[in-house]
């Protein structure tokens, strides 16, 4: 067997020694400047560093930690702080709110704060609410609801979080400083890194689902499938990353909603290239619309020509229009109808109407309408609007005759015949009264065409 040399020991054991003193643990190495970072900081890294080396080693690796930004210098708080309590003889927080972050990131925090992200806890109250806090309960709205549109934080006497609404990390999270916000729903602690940030699914842990399945969407969309194939050549961790300069084998979720271009500058604010909204129940063009429809296609035309572009733009509005104007407008009527009459009663969900309408624009009309603006067909027709015309003809249509029949009133019975008719003579509903003959014959020559045979 090989014999070692004393000098070599010796050289391990010196190297020893210097990594221990430099505050260096089994766990991994500690920034070149741990011996710089405020006491209150290295007392906070030496004790969490044994307790919860799953806090501290994501913050040595990261760029926070190498800048010598520490425990303290994000926790610390003033004595008339709200959540404020004392540990370990400092005075600190637990939340790091975007008020906190904006000491150093206060661009950012200003284009987030305006945002509607940070504006998500505003759903309470609305039928969303309803559905999380009252039809289910209240213990599904903290794990469902809250985790994604954030709640109002509560603080107990001493200053610690109480635990009935936290943990937390709502992107539209009300904190105790009265800022909104949650920076760690999308940098998630304590890497707070770029890359992860970056990443689609970071998205997708709020951009599911039912209702607005936009990681769904995405995935196999064009976009995805390039995204999936090229990832590794993408360059996600870079402090400055330029479409069309440093990457351009596919774009993520902040590709075009926050990224950089050659043209524009990166933004916190996910809404400043939407020119629809597609959430609510009939789609609008937002203020401002044509400036943040131009902004998008400068993103977009990093990799597509302008014919491309514009012919896109042309089918997506089409589409929006078509939503609009053939299901979601009647469909809206059809509810304000039956309220005006007093068809259905002021207590929401406990009709089969109201579910109905509910699915129609707030399940099946966004997921078609999401589809429509992020390229992938079967979304936009069978997931989307070919459930929409499922739903409206054959549920909300004669659930509305259901529950006007149970009125057994005439009168009532006379008025909505005379408004449903003037809703289905519309041209664009005339097929359910049976297609003309030649239609019919169309249709027939194209299967004998295709398949050879009759049927």
């Amino acid at each position: 067997m090989k014999r070692i040399k004393f000098s070599s020991y010796l050289t391990l054991f010196v190297m020893f020694t210097f990594f221990v003193a430099s505050g260096v643990s089994l766990y991994g190495t500690a920034p070149t400047s741990y011996k710089t970072l405020s006491k209150e900081s290295k007392a906070c890294v030496e004790c969490h560093l044994e307790l919860n080396p799953g806090i501290v080693k994501p913050w040595q690796d990261s760029r926070m930690g190498k800048a010598n930004v520490g425990c303290y210098e994000c926790h610390k708080a003033d004595k008339g702080d709200k959540d404020a309590f004392e540990h370990e003889g400092a005075l600190i927080s637990v939340i790091v709110s975007p008020k906190d972050c904006a000491q150093c990131h206060k661009k950012e925090v200003d284009e987030m704060t305006n945002s509607y992200h940070a504006k998500a806890n505003k759903f309470t109250g609305s039928l969303d609410n309803v559905l999380g806090r009252i039809v289910t309960g209240e213990a599904n709205f903290d794990l469902g609801c809250a985790q994604c549109h954030g709640s109002d934080v509560e603080v107990e006497k001493n200053g610690r979080l109480s635990t009935g609404t936290w943990p937390n990390t709502g992107i539209g999270r009300l904190n105790p400083d009265g800022s909104n916000g949650s920076c760690i729903a999308c940098h998630q602690r304590h890497h707070f890194s770029v890359k992860q940030a970056r990443e689609p699914k970071t998205c997708g842990k709020c951009h599911q689902g039912p209702d607005h399945p936009q990681i769904e969407i995405y995935e196999l969309s064009k976009h995805g499938i390039a995204y999936a194939s090229f990832k590794d050549e993408m360059k996600m961790d870079k402090s400055e990353w330029v479409l069309g300069k440093d990457y351009v084998q596919a774009p993520t979720c902040v590709t075009c909603h926050m990224g950089q271009t050659r043209e524009l500058a990166n933004t916190h604010d996910v809404g400043a290239r939407i020119s629809w909204t597609l959430r609510p129940k009939v789609s609008k063009k937002l203020p401002n619309w044509e400036k943040k429809r131009a902004d998008m296609k400068k993103v977009c035309s990093e990799c597509h020509q302008e014919n491309w572009i514009e012919g896109f733009y042309l089918q997506f509005d089409n589409y929006v229009h078509l939503y609009n104007d053939k299901f979601a407008k009647p469909a809206v009527s059809i509810m304000g109808f039956l309220k005006k009459e007093k068809v259905t009663d002021s207590t929401p969900f406990n009709e089969a109407v109201e579910i109905d309408f509910w699915h129609l624009w707030h399940h099946e009309g966004r997921r078609g309408r999401h589809g429509a603006a992020m390229h992938s067909p079967d979304w936009s027709h069978w997931h989307g609007i070919y459930e929409v015309a499922l739903n409206f003809y054959f549920h909300l249509i004669p659930h509305a005759d259901k529950a006007v029949a149970k009125k057994n009133d005439k009168a009532l019975s006379a008025r909505w015949d005379k408004f449903k008719g003037a809703i289905l003579n519309r041209k664009e509903h005339k097929w359910k009264k049976g297609l003309p003959k030649a239609e019919l014959r169309k249709i027939v020559d194209f299967y004998q065409k295709r398949y050879g045979k009759k049927h």
